[in-house]
């Protein structure tokens, strides 16, 4: 018998098992934020792709930096991503 079988469970005569649900995680969230080693929710600043011919260099090479999410976002991004803690980096495609 599988821990995880209802059927087997329906076949025994146990009733009343819990089944157990995976949340579905947003995909676009997952690919906008990671999680470091430290626990941290971190995600990249907007604007980067075009139009920044006339940006500073300053501000341009602020861009690659990392940010840390606010904590009022944090709770919001946790429950679209519910298993991006679980990994390092976000998880794998395909």
């Amino acid at each position: 018998m599988h821990r995880t079988c209802v059927r087997c469970y329906a076949v025994q005569g146990v009733t009343n098992v819990a089944k157990k649900y995976k949340i579905r995680t947003h995909k676009a969230t997952a690919k906008r934020f990671r999680v470091t080693g430290s626990g941290l929710l971190v995600r990249t600043k907007g604007g980067k792709s075009h139009l920044r011919r006339r940006t500073a260099k300053r501000t341009k090479r602020l861009f690659k930096r990392m940010i840390t999410v606010a904590k009022a976002d944090q709770r919001k991004v946790h429950r679209l991503a519910p298993y991006l803690s679980r990994h390092k980096a976000n998880p794998p495609r395909g």
